[in-house]
């Protein structure tokens, strides 16, 4: 039987950690052992990233419909207490993109929360 050699496998996988390692600065670039390295950390940072992205999304809309009530003169949590209790089932990406683009629908829903949060 013959002998396997295990060159192209481990080239192939070689190349594989370089070209993700591509435009990294210095050696992390060019040397296999640290574009490992830093390919294997970068992959944890995105992961980590992918769930922290959804966190910093939900905080931003919270913020811009916080500041759209209270020009409407009323707070986030009574705002939004209103609306479950009206049965208004909209979630918070949309509430913020009503609160940017369409001021009058989001009075509109602001009067309807603050009449049933009462």
């Amino acid at each position: 039987m013959a002998r396997v050699k295990g060159a192209l496998a481990t080239r192939k996988r070689r190349n594989k950690v370089l070209k993700l390692a591509k435009g990294y600065w210095g050696s992390k670039s060019k040397l296999f052992k640290t574009a490992k390295e830093a390919v294997y950390k970068s992959g944890q940072y995105a992961y980590i990233s992918r769930r922290l992205k959804k966190r910093d999304f939900r905080k931003l809309w919270i913020t811009r419909i916080s500041a759209a009530c209270k020009l409407n003169g009323m707070n986030y949590s009574t705002f939004i207490n209103g609306l479950k209790k009206a049965n208004i089932l909209l979630n918070r990406k949309m509430l913020s993109e009503i609160a940017i683009s369409d001021s009058e629908g989001f009075t509109a829903l602001c009067a309807k929360a603050k009449s049933m949060a009462v």
